[in-house]
């Protein structure tokens, strides 16, 4: 591996574990300033302050999580966006370059990819273009995939969300990130498929604070890489101690009860 993208990596992931906490926060493009990123600032200091490996989010929003103080914290910069309003979602265009993540600081880059769409074409492109862009660099690719389109039934069907984990790293992406699966059995096949590693994404915002936990926990168990997950953790009503119990469950290895012993106040 190019030592560069080493290094980078390394500033993603925990380096003892080779796991990590990601929490994107590029949702202010997609749907607009949500409640838990209205002050990216704040935002990112309590998530620093709990112990996230790193963060995700535009370029526009770089200079704003940047505290100049306290912990350092890893920058993912996100190429690709689209927004609820157009009458295309599901679309992705890159906004953005790998050149331009490295002069903003970045220690990687990631792009939205959705299979099924019918502009999945150029989608698929920008990854490939993205990537050997990254090559040249030494820069870590990311890589959201998700199975959305007229031909999708259900994108946490365990058959396509290993085909999603397998496109992104078949095109060149040193992590991927992909919806969970439901169960062990079905992830553990996810892992085993995309021979890089796989995060998973946190969907839409959870009732409840153990269940999410517990998702994270047996995705751990089935080989996952760790988490990439915005709403059910910067919209938690104490993102620093979520944070720290998750730490506990990814890097420490607790399970979900072991973990929330004297954060009980977190479920």
């Amino acid at each position: 591996m190019h030592i560069g993208k080493a290094i980078r990596l390394e500033r993603i992931f925990n380096r003892n574990t080779r796991r990590t906490i990601i929490v994107p926060m590029d949702h202010g493009v997609t749907v607009g300033p949500i409640a838990g990123i209205e002050k990216m600032r704040d935002t990112v200091t309590s998530l620093v302050a709990g112990g996230a490996n790193a963060g995700l989010v535009h370029k526009g929003q770089v200079k704003l999580g940047h505290r100049m103080q306290g912990r350092d914290f890893g920058l993912i910069v996100h190429l690709s966006a689209g927004t609820v309003l157009s009458p295309y979602p599901n679309v992705k265009r890159l906004v953005t370059t790998v050149e331009e993540a490295i002069r903003l600081g970045g220690d990687a880059v990631s792009v939205h990819v959705n299979l099924g769409d019918e502009t999945e074409g150029q989608m698929l492109a920008d990854l490939g273009t993205v990537a050997a862009s990254a090559a040249e660099w030494g820069m870590p690719v990311l890589a959201m995939v998700y199975a959305r389109g007229p031909k999708v039934s259900d994108e946490y069907d365990p058959t396509m969300v290993a085909h999603c984990a397998r496109v992104g790293a078949e095109l060149g992406a040193d992590v991927v990130k992909v919806n969970y699966t439901g169960d062990a059995e079905s992830f553990a096949h996810v892992v085993d498929c995309a021979c890089v590693p796989v995060v998973i994404a946190g969907g839409p915002k959870l009732d409840s604070t153990r269940d999410f936990l517990s998702m994270v926990r047996v995705s751990i168990d089935a080989g996952g890489a760790g988490l990439s997950v915005g709403r059910n953790v910067f919209q938690h009503r104490d993102p620093t101690r979520l944070v720290q119990v998750l730490n506990r469950v990814v890097h420490e290895g607790m399970t979900v009860d072991e973990a929330v012993e004297g954060y009980e106040d977190v479920l």
